[in-house]
């Protein structure tokens, strides 16, 4: 963590029904715990002095109060997390300037310092609306591959761009020594008045074309601060595969 005094801060976790490839995901049972319920446990070890799931599912919201998790039922209708996020910032009547930090429902193994450290950068950073992370990858087809999201700071650390390509592309051989190529981490920390004025923006053109749903805010002009982490956290759950993955980890813990 900074040395400056530790940001006040939530944490919401939105969390849905709907899942492609792994149906009924945030209810999945993990060692006896719906995953859900293990990333909002997991998320109250962090400094936030309030960990809330946002749901449109009675059903998650009943494994929630069984657990003692606090959560909110919010809108059937929301596109995106985010959106979900700004119904929070508006049933709890969140001052503008409160920071906000989004854990995915699928990570119930997030590093609680991991949140920390994305909540103590956008405070950090003043003038920046949303902060992220990411990891240094040195690993070619890790950096050539669509489903990794890299991303390139300038020289205080905020974004200049995220991308599914293999950004910045090295022209001159010699230069790549230079290089650190930076894989994207999906946890944000937002101001709550951006999360309200995020409601109110079109789709752009960039976030479309790459899929990528935080270059709607590079677009209209608002900064992101990045955190850049020394490792990798542990990955999060989307297949099968991954459930059967944390279940025998935390099943030897």
């Amino acid at each position: 963590m900074s040395d400056s005094k530790a940001p006040d801060f939530l944490v919401v976790i939105p969390a849905r029904l709907g899942s492609t490839r792994l149906p009924r995901k945030p209810l999945a049972d993990i060692g006896g715990k719906p995953m859900v319920v293990r990333v909002a446990e997991q998320a109250k070890k962090s400094l936030a002095h309030s960990v809330i799931v946002a749901t449109d599912s009675t059903e998650i919201q009943a494994a929630c109060n069984e657990h003692r998790i606090e959560c909110l039922l919010t809108s059937e209708n929301h596109p995106t997390g985010t959106d979900r996020l700004a119904e929070v910032v508006q049933l709890l009547k969140l001052p503008n300037d409160a920071l906000v930090v989004n854990v995915q429902g699928d990570e119930p193994l997030i590093p609680p310092e991991l949140i920390n450290q994305v909540a103590q950068t956008l405070a950090d950073h003043v003038e920046c609306a949303i902060s992220t992370a990411a990891v240094p990858i040195d690993d070619v087809p890790e950096i050539q591959n669509p489903n990794v999201v890299k991303v390139v700071l300038n020289r205080t650390g905020e974004a200049l761009y995220f991308s599914r390509a293999a950004i910045p592309f090295v022209r001159d051989m010699p230069q790549k020594q230079k290089i650190e190529y930076l894989r994207h981490l999906g946890i944000y920390a937002y101001r709550a008045d951006f999360l309200q004025a995020y409601t109110r923006l079109e789709p752009a053109p960039l976030e479309q074309a790459e899929a990528l749903e935080q270059l709607r805010a590079l677009w209209n002009g608002y900064r992101i601060a990045v955190y850049t982490a020394t490792e990798s956290p542990p990955a999060g759950v989307d297949t099968p595969e991954d459930l059967e993955r944390v279940r025998a980890l935390l099943a030897k813990a």
